[in-house]
């Protein structure tokens, strides 16, 4: 299993649009192979930052399945608007 982190800065303003858009793109990441399970958590020190937690059975399941989908396009027309700066993102696995 392979986990993906993602830190997510939303701009200011728009943090309850990226909420609400969020709810309807969860739908999309469901759905994909490979997909295991998601949470999305808000920092409770910066207002609009937020960390993006996706379980996938590999890694080939995110980076070339999801990303390389018609679903990633639909993912990124809700979401990617949102972001500054952009995303990085990570993937880890479990040593213990």
């Amino acid at each position: 299993m392979i986990l993906e982190v993602a830190i997510l800065d939303v701009k200011p303003d728009l943090t309850e649009d990226f909420e609400a858009a969020f709810k309807q793109a969860q739908e999309i990441i469901a759905g994909m192979k490979g997909y295991i399970s998601h949470q999305l958590q808000k920092c409770l020190e910066k207002d609009s930052r937020y960390i993006l937690l996706v379980n996938w059975q590999t890694l080939e399941d995110h980076t070339h399945g999801f990303r390389g989908s018609p679903e990633y396009q639909k993912w990124r027309a809700l979401l990617h608007r949102f972001y500054e700066p952009f995303p990085e993102v990570e993937h880890y696995q479990r040593i213990i």
